[in-house]
């Protein structure tokens, strides 16, 4: 997100003396990525952000792929994931390919006595149900229902929930995450019709410094395996920072939807993108008002992507039979649409209270064995 932040105490000049009341150091630490040439933050530290005491062990936890080519529409029972107390634990990827992993979380512990970081990739969460905190070195972001999460690769951070009912869809991206290129200006500021703006975002606030020494454990994740290395001191240790790299919210329901007389294509519906997919936000709004409209999307030819669609909340008006939390597989290849009976009694309805989290990958997607355990096997035949 390219706009300017800062929390806690940092000097006037970067890169120069810092001290402490005691005269010793703190310690600066450039938190950047795509080398040196793209967003960055500066944090200072207590203590060496580099005191690696020990590395305990590590494991495997690349997704188990089940189907690599396939051109079947599926539709994944979301709700009926496997629950894990432990908040790593309960991540399923469902659908992966080089550039993206997408999954569902239903994590029942309030919180976990370690830290975690993605090496590989941004993370994109939606809450879809529970509340809590997220806690980060940058400060916490308290977050609820309709709350996209964004985290840049590389950052510590925990979730602490309120209650043990928590849903999650999960996006972990190997390109970085950005807001849509058409609705920035070229200094970066979200324009006039863009459907959010800066005010819509939940930036990091309550920057927690904590001094303390021990073995914390950080689980860190790099080219599919989890290591667990122990550190010497608490990794939330800043005092300040400032910059444009660090995580933020924003709810899908400051999402403004762009309407017209006609049906509207789905980038009008974009929230974030990348190099290689692009993510969407279905929300309440008005139908088109042409006077022979038909609200219902028409038939569209998957060619150049795989569509995936998360159902959060509503009456999703171009299918048939879907419920709160499933997700569906629009393969490219072949083309899609309404289901049979959505194009007809679309027209004359005036508005939708649908909700739904759309992702269009530019590779085709792989299914992982976790997806196979929630697929009810025969939506590819729902348009008969």
């Amino acid at each position: 997100m390219p706009f300017y932040h800062t929390l806690g105490q940092i000097p006037a000049k970067r890169h120069t003396q810092f001290r402490k009341a005691d005269g010793s150091l703190y310690y600066e630490q450039l938190f950047g990525t795509i080398g040196f040439d793209g967003m960055s933050s500066l944090m200072y530290h207590l203590h060496r952000p580099t005191m690696v005491v020990d590395i305990l062990g590590q494991r495997d936890i690349n997704p188990k792929i089940a189907v690599k080519n396939d051109i079947k529409a599926r539709l994944l029972e979301g709700f009926n994931i496997q629950a894990e107390a432990d908040f790593l634990d309960s991540r399923k990827t469902l659908f992966v390919n080089k550039d993206v992993h997408v999954g569902l979380a239903s994590p029942f512990e309030l919180t976990s006595d370690y830290f975690f970081k993605n090496a590989d990739a941004d993370e994109l969460w939606f809450v879809h149900e529970g509340s809590g905190t997220l806690k980060t070195q940058f400060g916490q972001i308290p977050f609820e229902v309709g709350d996209y999460l964004l985290l840049p690769r590389g950052m510590i951070y925990q979730f602490e929930f309120n209650s043990s009912a928590n849903r999650l869809l999960f996006i972990e991206s190997f390109v970085p995450i950005y807001t849509p290129k058409r609705y920035r200006n070229h200094f970066g500021q979200l324009l006039e019709h863009s459907p959010y703006c800066e005010r819509d975002i939940k930036l990091p606030k309550d920057l927690e410094t904590r001094d303390e020494s021990g073995n914390f454990i950080i689980k860190i994740k790099k080219q599919g395996i989890l290591y667990d290395v122990a550190y010497g001191h608490h990794p939330f240790d800043v005092v300040g920072w400032d910059g444009y790299n660090f995580p933020y919210g924003f709810s899908i329901y400051n999402f403004e939807p762009i309407t017209g007389r006609i049906h509207q294509p789905p980038p009008v519906h974009q929230t974030f993108e990348t190099t290689a997919f692009v993510v969407c936000s279905f929300v309440p709004r008005i139908y088109d008002y042409h006077p022979l409209s038909i609200p219902a999307p028409y038939h569209h030819s998957n060619i150049d992507s795989d569509e995936l669609i998360y159902y959060v909340d509503g009456d999703f008006m171009s299918r048939n039979n879907i419920a709160k939390g499933n997700l569906t597989l629009h393969p490219g290849g072949i083309p899609h649409g309404p289901a049979p009976g959505a194009y007809e009694r679309s027209i004359g309805q005036k508005e939708t209270q649908e909700l739904a989290v759309m992702i269009d990958t530019f590779k085709p997607l792989m299914l992982t064995e976790d997806a196979l355990k929630i697929d009810d096997g025969k939506y590819y035949k729902s348009w008969i």
